[in-house]
């Protein structure tokens, strides 16, 4: 029988807010976390914005002295899951530690700390580089560092799928849990990619706005939507057995209830065009929550504001939803918190969560001009009040990759 998985802790750290009530009060009130970029100079760069995070002290949650061994989506992640466990209750001197475990994505890993290392090989010297160079920037080292924070000792891994990261993570801790092989993991997705390296990189492949001003640039279904926001920081979730948190008196925030996973198997950057991948995953998580479509209420689009995304997403929403389609709620939350890229999954994952738990949907802003292609509800500009019981997450990246998360609200 199929073990049941409820989340007990989630934290975030994002430009939007440092704690999950902040940053989920910011989604209600539609804030914008999107600002000029001022970690470099951006004056060479057809981009100039990003959801960039600027107030985050790293030693408010680690030793000064690990802080320099660790590059900043490490940092990012280790912060997050510190809030997520205090806030699950859980004492690992109590717990098996061979019965908990962690799972963390990263798309892109410690590209800040390799380019910083590449620019004292290039100026000092190879015995100048770091001994910490490698540990610092391998993306599995987010996994490894709250695995070792917290005695974790069980099923551990690093999830790399892009954009698909976070949701992939999620739902690979989610089957470890409901196939009875731990009863806790840590998961989620930490990124820090708003580097000067990184986004020369997304920049000479089209894939950003150039629009230079913060409060539209990211308008995810609207006409002018011209391309992707990066965004940076860490979602971390934590995952129980249900009986397990039950009999500790943990307070539930909600459940995973299916997942689905695929492949376009057609192009490096742009989704397949007959959407088919993107479809089977969705259709793979409701199957496997073991509910039928028209139960969805939600759907948290992958949603990007590129041009391609949000017409392909919309009708693959179509094609599995049917006329249920123009009855859902769909909604783009990277129009305020960027994208994540390899968090992105992750702080979605929160988001939806919040919005099943406390029945408000977060809105898509910046919809001003609607595309006639993107026809269906995306909850525009504004919340919405709505109690609903099961919802969609949707994540796709580069190589293909689709990852789809059913979320419930939890009753017992």
């Amino acid at each position: 029988m199929k073990k049941r998985v409820v989340i007990t802790g989630m934290g975030v750290i994002h430009s939007l807010g440092l704690g999950l009530d902040t940053f989920w009060n910011a989604i209600c009130e539609g804030r914008n976390g999107i600002s000029l970029v001022t970690k470099f100079d951006t004056s060479a760069y057809d981009a100039k914005v990003a959801a960039e995070i600027k107030n985050f002290a790293p030693t408010d949650y680690i030793e000064k002295k690990e802080v320099k061994r660790m590059d900043v989506f490490t940092q990012y992640a280790l912060a997050a899951a510190k809030m997520a466990m205090e806030m699950s209750g859980l004492d690992m001197e109590k717990e098996d530690s061979f019965r908990a475990g962690c799972v963390v994505g990263s798309g892109i890993g410690g590209i800040q700390t390799l380019e910083d290392q590449h620019q004292i090989l290039a100026t000092k010297g190879p015995g100048r580089v770091s001994p910490f160079f490698i540990t610092s920037m391998i993306a599995n080292m987010a996994a490894g560092r709250i695995a070792i924070e917290y005695n974790l000792q069980g099923f551990n891994e690093c999830v790399v799928t892009a954009c698909a990261s976070g949701n992939n993570a999620i739902g690979d801790a989610f089957k470890v849990i409901q196939r009875g092989d731990a009863d806790i993991i840590v998961t989620g997705g930490a990124e820090s990619a708003i580097t000067p390296l990184s986004f020369a990189g997304f920049c000479s492949n089209k894939a950003l706005s150039t629009n230079p001003d913060p409060s539209t640039a990211c308008r995810p279904f609207d006409k002018d939507r011209d391309g992707f926001i990066m965004g940076e920081g860490a979602a971390i979730l934590v995952l129980e057995e249900y009986e397990h948190a039950r009999k500790r008196g943990a307070v539930i925030l909600g459940e995973i209830a299916g997942y689905g996973c695929t492949c376009d198997a057609y192009h490096i950057t742009a989704p397949s065009p007959d959407g088919t991948g993107g479809a089977r995953s969705m259709k793979n998580a409701i199957d496997d929550a073991g509910i039928k479509p028209e139960e969805i209420g939600y759907i948290n689009a992958h949603g990007t504001s590129t041009p391609l995304n949000d017409v392909g997403e919309t009708k693959v929403i179509k094609s599995v939803f049917g006329e249920h389609a123009y009855k859902l709620a769909v909604s783009s939350t990277k129009s305020m918190t960027g994208h994540l890229l390899g968090a992105a999954g992750a702080i979605e994952a929160v988001i939806t969560t919040m919005a099943l738990k406390d029945g408000i949907l977060p809105p898509t802003i910046n919809h001003i001009n609607p595309d006639p292609e993107c026809d269906l509800d995306y909850v525009p500009n504004k919340c919405r009040k709505a109690d609903i019981r099961y919802a969609l997450s949707n994540a796709l990246g580069f190589g293909g990759h689709n990852a789809a998360l059913v979320l419930k609200k939890f009753s017992e």
